[in-house]
């Protein structure tokens, strides 16, 4: 596409096509929660034991990324999604992987409905936090620049 359109071509093809894998992501995911909710239901133990090491481990890699980055003198505005980038899970490409290797009903699939279910809220609390010490990362990050 690069090589017969150029960058304006490639541009408008992702423009056209933003809809349709917005549109895709949700069908996946009304699929996911349709075949999955009754084990969400009937296994609070089991998310239970699902959601708390994905809690855990999402806050622990932001915090310490977000801490590394204000230590070397990282800009905010860098150090903000460096965090998000090194604790998100990537639990889309879990749920596609999960669904074509084991099916809809899989306890992989489970896996990851309750990964993308506990991970989106607490991704957003990270970024609320994130956004509420701007001012104390931007004090520290340049007096404790290594």
């Amino acid at each position: 596409m690069l090589a017969r359109g150029g960058d304006a071509a490639l541009a408008r093809t992702l423009t056209a096509l933003a809809p349709l894998s917005v549109s895709a992501l949700l069908l996946t995911l009304v699929l996911l929660f349709a075949f999955q909710g009754h084990a969400i239901v009937e296994q609070p133990l089991v998310i239970l034991l699902l959601a708390v090491p994905i809690t855990l481990q999402v806050y622990w890699t932001a915090g310490l990324a977000y801490w590394l980055n204000r230590r070397v003198g990282e800009q905010h505005c860098v150090a903000g999604p460096s965090a998000l980038i090194g604790a998100s899970n990537f639990f889309e490409l879990a749920v596609a992987a999960a669904i074509s290797l084991f099916g809809f009903e899989s306890g992989a699939a489970l896996a990851t409905v309750v990964g993308v279910l506990i991970e989106v809220p607490v991704m957003l609390s990270v970024v609320a936090l994130v956004n509420r010490s701007r001012d104390w990362y931007q004090a520290g990050a340049t007096q404790t620049s290594i």
